[in-house]
Order: C-alpha cells, then sequence, then structure tokens
C-alpha cells in the first residue's frame, strides 16, 4: 500500500468531482468505494501512521448516540437506512482526515477541487445573463420579487448551490495567499470572485447569512494571521479596521441594489414572507416532535423523518426536514445527539484554533487552507440554522470535508508523544 495515500486522494477527488453534476446515487456508489478504501488502509497501516485525533473521538460518539437512536426508533427500518448514509459520510471524513494530512496531497485536492467549483459557478453566472426558467416555489410569487432570477446551476436548486459554494469563496480567498506567482494568485482572485458573485445571485436569504458569518470570520482570522508581521498601532486596530470595512461594504450593497435589498428585507417581515410563513409552521411542528421524544429522537435519516412528521404537521404544509440543522439533528438524536455534536463543533473549532496558531508561528502557509475551513465551519452552521441543504451529499461532503481539513493538522502534544515513546 506504498501508493494508498494517491489512491485514497484519487478516490476522494471522484466524490467532489462527480457530486455537482451526477445523482445521489452514483455519489453513494463512491462513499462506499471510499469506504471500503479507508478500512484497507487502515488494516494495511503501520500503527505510528493512525491519527486518532479529540475530533475522531467525537465522531465514534456521535455515531454511537446515531446506533442507538436507530434501535430504539418507532420506525426502525427507516432509521436504518438514515443510519446507513451518516455512516459512509463519516467513513468518508476518516478517509479524508488520513489522506489530507500530506501537505502535497492536501494542496492538489483542493487546488482540483476549486476549479470544479469554478465549473459550477460560470455556469451559473451563464444563467443569470442569458435567463433561466426557474421553480415558481422558489420566489414568492405575491411579493416584489417575483421575477426575480435566481441562479442554481447543476445543483438545480438556488439553496443548495449556495451551501455547495460557501466552502469554495473561503478557499479560493486563501489560494490567493497560498499560490505562489502572479498568474496563480490571479487565478484565485478571478475564482474568489466568480464564486462569491455566483453565491450572491443565488438569492438564497440563509446562503447570505453564512456568507456574511464566513466573510466576518475569515476576516478576523487573515488579520490575525498576518498582524504577526505589522507594527504596534496595525496589531491594535486592523481586526475593527477590517470588520468595520466588511460591515460598510454590506451596508452600502444593501442600500444601493435594490434586489438586494427586497431580499434582505424579506427576512425580517416575520410570516408575510410565504417562505418565512412555511418555515414557522414546520419548527413549530418539529419542537412538538422533540417534545414527544425527547432524549435520542424518532432516529437519523430523512426517511425517519418523513415517517413521523406526517403526525404533528400543519395542514398543507409538508416538509422534507426540519429546515434547521440544530432542530434536525435533536429530532433525530434527541438532546443526547444534539449535545455530542455541539460538543464536536466546539473542539473542531478549539483543535483549530491551537493548530492556527503553531501554524503561525511557524509561518507555515499551509495554515490559510486551515483558516478557510474554520471560516467554512461558522458559514454553514449559519446558514443551516434556517435551511437543511446540509444534509444534501453535495453539502455534507463539504461539511465534512472542513471537519476533516481540521483534523488534518492536529498535532499531539509534546508530553503525549514523549509519554508514547518511553511506552
Amino acid at each position: 500500500m506504498q501508493w494508498g495515500e494517491p489512491l485514497g486522494a484519487v478516490l476522494i477527488s471522484l466524490v467532489f468531482g462527480f457530486a455537482p453534476f451526477v445523482g445521489t446515487a452514483l455519489i453513494g456508489i463512491l462513499l462506499v468505494a471510499c469506504a471500503g478504501f479507508w478500512v484497507l488502509l487502515t488494516l494495511c497501516d503501520d500503527p505510528s501512521e493512525t491519527a486518532f485525533t479529540p475530533i475522531h473521538l467525537l465522531v465514534l460518539l456521535y455515531w454511537g448516540i446515531a446506533l442507538a437512536a436507530t434501535a430504539l426508533s418507532p420506525v426502525k427500518a427507516a432509521a436504518l437506512t438514515g443510519l446507513i448514509k451518516l455512516t459512509l459520510y463519516l467513513l468518508l471524513f476518516f478517509l479524508m482526515a488520513r489522506i489530507l494530512r500530506s501537505p502535497r496531497i492536501r494542496s492538489i485536492f483542493i487546488t482540483f477541487y476549486l476549479h470544479i467549483v469554478l465549473i459550477v459557478s460560470i455556469y451559473g453566472l451563464r444563467q443569470w445573463f442569458f435567463g433561466v426558467e426557474a421553480s415558481a416555489t422558489w420566489v414568492d410569487p405575491t411579493s416584489a420579487q417575483a421575477d426575480l432570477i435566481r441562479v442554481f446551476s447543476y445543483l438545480g436548486n438556488p439553496n443548495l448551490l449556495a451551501g455547495y459554494l460557501l466552502p469554495a469563496c473561503a478557499l479560493s480567498i486563501a489560494a490567493m495567499f497560498v499560490w505562489e506567482g502572479w498568474l496563480p494568485k490571479a487565478l484565485g482572485l478571478t475564482m474568489t470572485a466568480v464564486n462569491c458573485a455566483c453565491l450572491v445571485l443565488t438569492f438564497s436569504r440563509g446562503g447570505w447569512i453564512g456568507f456574511v458569518a464566513l466573510m466576518f470570520t475569515l476576516a478576523v482570522l487573515l488579520l490575525y494571521w498576518l498582524s504577526i508581521n505589522f507594527s504596534p498601532f496595525w496589531r491594535k486596530w486592523a481586526v475593527p479596521i477590517g470588520i468595520g470595512s466588511l460591515a460598510a461594504i454590506l451596508i452600502l450593497a444593501v442600500l444601493t441594489v435594490p434586489s438586494l435589498r427586497l431580499r434582505v428585507a424579506s427576512i425580517f417581515v416575520g410570516r408575510e414572507d410565504s417562505s418565512n410563513n412555511f418555515r414557522m409552521n414546520v419548527w413549530a411542528a418539529v419542537l412538538e416532535m422533540i417534545q414527544d421524544r425527547p432524549i435520542l429522537g424518532i432516529g437519523p435519516g430523512n426517511n425517519a423523518f418523513n415517517k413521523i412528521y406526517p403526525l404533528y404537521m400543519r395542514p398543507r404544509y409538508s416538509a422534507l426536514s426540519a429546515y434547521s440543522v440544530i432542530l434536525e439533528i435533536a429530532v433525530e438524536t434527541g438532546i443526547i445527539g444534539l449535545t455530542c455534536f455541539l460538543w464536536l463543533l466546539v473542539v473542531t473549532l478549539h483543535q483549530g484554533w491551537l493548530q492556527l496558531q503553531r501554524l503561525r508561528e511557524l509561518r507555515n502557509t499551509q495554515g490559510l487552507w486551515l483558516i478557510a475551513a474554520i471560516a467554512t465551519i461558522i458559514g454553514m452552521m449559519a446558514h443551516g440554522a434556517v435551511d437543511t441543504v446540509w444534509y444534501r451529499p453535495q453539502v455534507n461532503t463539504l461539511w465534512w470535508l472542513m471537519v476533516a481539513l481540521v483534523a488534518s493538522f492536529y498535532q499531539p502534544s509534546r508530553q503525549a508523544v514523549v509519554s508514547s515513546n518511553q511506552v
């Protein structure tokens, strides 16, 4: 298995290369292949090559809670299907965390992924410029935005496209700093402009919320990274000035672009907007589901949700998910599962911050990929607070990619290494 890492990189590249263009069935087949290869690679690995991080521990704990939720589910067969899907995603995480430890493979893979996303974004911009027939359910027909064009590219849904583009926006910004030479940096700038423009033109309000959270997090971390070379004045004021400038640009854009202003305003009108009203009715029903099964929920997966939700739904408000990642996790795995997931989130961000400090001291530019991953995790959770495109394979694989990127930078403490060597 001396070619184990390159072969693993090829497999995960196939997953992300095909994801925006094919159906979920083929993605599932590729995930099964990745799972099998991870098992083979782990069995053949030297024990010293096996990296088990605190993130891995919590991922395993979360899987164990999902397993218990499946065993106690009122719809066990449907929950078992969801557990199998979750298992495939988690095994993909294990493979990526193992393969992406190599800086060279990490950089090559991210470069490949950004080129795939560039194709998706360019097609999205083409839809904006030349027009495209959109579903009537994407825009409230009674609002002033009834004729609004929302791009969806190859993914078929503007909200899904927005969630798909969030990681690319952060990684393309990081690429401008990591890639060497004017031509690669110009390519990174082009990717950033195209990806960000395409995301904005989805007119996905949840995507915009995630994008704002991502950009603010990215700005703070980038300024922290660069401040090591700043004068004392800029070390003190760089972050406030940078955040203030981003806020000013955002406010100016909202005030001067009518379509943007109307779309943002619709976030705050409550039930007067049909999309808001729909979500509020779904959330009310989901909260009742959680109250009835608060400990371990109904079991993982949309199949289990679709079996139970009709018993609680308001008339005319059918839904395939909870339209909130937090509520979805709570309804699937209960308060125990939600607590474990939030714990995983905190530990992942904490480990990312620790490794970012280490890489900053070493002036290692690989830390910029870590910054992008941390910012994306924040952005995807902000988006996920009001939507569940997070559960579609095109986006869920990206979520676990970001967690795997953070895990791939893990370095055990010196004291732990010394103790291990002594044993």
